[in-house]
Order: C-alpha cells, then structure tokens, then sequence
C-alpha cells in the first residue's frame, strides 16, 4: 500500500510539474537576407510591418513579411513575442483589415527552410525563424 501511495504521489508531481512548465516555446527571431542594406528594427516597427501597419523599411524600400503556417509553434510565439497577440486575436485582426479592405495579411510558407529560402532570393522579405534555425543566408534583426 505504501509503495502505491508514492507512485501515486510521484504521478501527481510530475502532472502538477508539466503544468506549470507549459507547453515548450520556440525562441523565435525577425530575419531578413543576409544582404538586405535593414540590420535593426524595433519590435515595434516589426509588429507594425507583420500587422499591415506599414508597407516599407525605414530607408524606404518596400517590405515583405511573410509568415510561417497557421497554427504553427513558431507563428504563434512569434505574434506573442513581438505584438502581444495570440492567434485568435491576430486573426480577428486580419479579418478586420480585409473587410475593410485595407489590406491583405502576409503570404505563409510551411517551415524555417521555406522562410530562408524566400528571403535567399529577396532582401525585401521578413520573416521570423527560430534561433537554432539560423545560418549565414539570414541576419537577425536586433532591437536597440
């Protein structure tokens, strides 16, 4: 009987610690091309870009944003991250943005690969990865 109670006890420990770890996060940067002229940004003005709040970098050039898929660790950390929303909240957004028809929310690719291959071939393009996901075609955008 004893022997029970502690496997018992021990299962419950180890639920209640699962819970109050959560869920595991990715640690989510903003790229751009290795060769884009952009090397700093403001989590704001990132925000801004990936909500349709502007269509350029501060030099002027136009920016792209592009997403990871819906419903993705990734994406979900990103908004959280960066603009303080979850996904429910991001979507209301756009659909708010697009029935107005001020806009269109960014196009989405699968995965970290997609997203580096894109911004590869295009220094307008923005996106976000996870840091272990990093290599010498992209650069992380550091925040002042």
């Amino acid at each position: 009987m004893t022997s029970m109670n502690c496997i018992g006890r021990c299962a419950l420990f180890g639920l209640a610690l699962s819970l109050a770890v959560g869920p595991a996060r990715a640690d989510v940067v903003a790229v751009v091309s290795s060769t884009s002229p952009i090397t700093v940004l403001s989590k704001a003005q990132v925000t801004d870009i990936f909500l349709g709040k502007v269509s350029r970098f501060p030099n002027g050039t136009q920016a792209i944003p592009l997403d990871q898929a819906d419903g993705s660790p990734a994406r979900d950390e990103f908004y959280a991250k960066y603009a303080g929303k979850s996904p429910a909240q991001v979507k209301s957004l756009w659909a708010k943005i697009i029935f107005t028809g001020r806009g269109q929310p960014p196009k989405a690719v699968s995965n970290d690969i997609d997203i580096k291959r894109q911004i590869a071939g295009d220094p307008r393009i923005i996106g976000y990865i996870e840091r272990s996901a990093l290599d010498s075609s992209v650069k992380v955008l550091l925040q002042p």
